[in-house]
């Protein structure tokens, strides 16, 4: 195991497997759409500027994020490919945007005004246009761009560089019918705001996207949570995994028949059991509904989680698990010999997804990358 015995909690991230699955974005919507990462939300919660590094190598085109403050931790890092900043960030940011020569998302006109008078104040901010095709957040309404028609061409005048113009998926992760007549709307927003004569940047596909409508891939892709390990689809080839929670035994105890456990004594000793309580709970972001009906893996072998799970420690049943002693690993998601438990088994298991399974993970969790140089 790669940690030493003091670590109590730690996701380990595999940036090969990170490597690889971009690459199948790649090889699926092909040579022509550059790719855009999303590294939002400290790169779905396993650690933003270890991810940039990992995914240098692959020469996106840049890489995506959602905050301006996530854009700035960026270009601190040494990041000079361009960071597009996709959610509609606060008037009062865009000024540090431009001058970390962020890409910034445009969806109303007061936006574009305060880019407009950045320029003419001497900046140089540019910014890709949304446009909503049915996300119904942000965005210009698709019917509506031709009214953007002269907001454009008073943004250039002024020196405003429209760098890109996108969309945003809902549900491509359910059926290819919901995109294709997002696309519809988009295209028609394309023709009237002559997007593609301009030159700017064209890109609409999500993870989701670029693996049921490749069609789509335009100029750039920007593939989110199938890098991280989760799935789009249960008709959708699978990614590899990516992290891998474990923590470790610190107590083994016999518990005779009828002994309580944990808050609320949701369970009970069936028979003779055989406890290990583990140094992880939800204070880690291990989602607390996986008390008394998930599992983990202990030695190659699938172990009951019983009882609550507590904000510092979770107990798993080892009584079929021979020989589990204090400072055995316990792992939550990954693999475990010939066992393995994916990010999205636990958060179908909790009635979440695996976006919030990954980004809940707290500063407490260690996050050890592993290198593989061999792929």
């Amino acid at each position: 195991m790669s940690t030493e015995l003091g670590t109590r909690a730690w996701v380990e991230v595999d940036a090969s497997a990170l490597r690889e699955n971009l690459r199948r974005i790649a090889h699926r919507v092909g040579p022509e759409a550059r790719l855009i990462p999303m590294v939002k939300a400290d790169a779905y919660g396993l650690g933003v500027l270890q991810a940039v590094d990992a995914l240098e190598p692959m020469d996106p085109w840049g890489f995506g994020v959602a905050a301006v403050d996530e854009g700035l931790a960026l270009r601190r890092h040494g990041v000079r490919r361009p960071v597009l900043v996709l959610s509609p960030a606060p008037r009062e940011a865009l000024e540090a945007a431009v001058a970390a020569e962020l890409e910034v998302s445009v969806s109303d006109a007061g936006t574009l005004d305060r880019l407009v008078a950045l320029a003419e104040g001497g900046a140089s901010p540019a910014f890709h246009l949304e446009v909503d095709t049915g996300m119904g957040r942000a965005g210009i309404p698709s019917a509506e761009a031709e009214h953007w028609i002269p907001l454009l061409e008073r943004a250039r005048a002024a020196g405003v560089r429209w760098a890109g113009c996108y969309t945003h998926l809902h549900s491509a992760d359910e059926s290819a019918g919901s995109v294709h007549e997002q696309w519809r709307r988009f295209e028609g927003a394309l023709g009237v705001l002559r997007a593609r004569e301009t030159g700017v940047l064209v890109h609409v596909l999500n993870s989701a996207g670029c693996m049921r409508c490749p069609e789509y891939g335009c100029d750039a892709v920007r593939p989110g949570i199938f890098l991280y390990g989760g799935g789009v689809g249960a008709d959708q080839p699978r990614p590899e995994s990516v992290a891998a929670l474990r923590a470790r035994v610190v107590h083994v105890r016999d518990a005779a028949p009828g002994t309580p456990l944990g808050y609320g004594s949701t369970h009970r000793a069936v028979g003779h059991e055989r406890w290990a309580t583990v140094c992880i709970g939800y204070g880690d972001g291990l989602p607390r509904g996986l008390g008394n009906r998930g599992e983990a893996l202990v030695r190659g072998r699938r172990a009951a989680i019983v009882g609550r799970i507590s904000m510092d420690v979770t107990v798993v049943d080892i009584t079929d698990v021979p020989d589990v002693a204090v400072g055995d690993v316990v792992t939550f998601i990954g693999n475990d010999g010939d066992q393995r438990i994916t990010v999205d088994e636990v958060a179908e298991m909790v009635g979440t997804i695996s976006y919030e399974v990954l980004t809940g993970l707290t500063p407490r969790v260690q996050r050890i990358w592993v290198h593989d140089s061999t792929r």
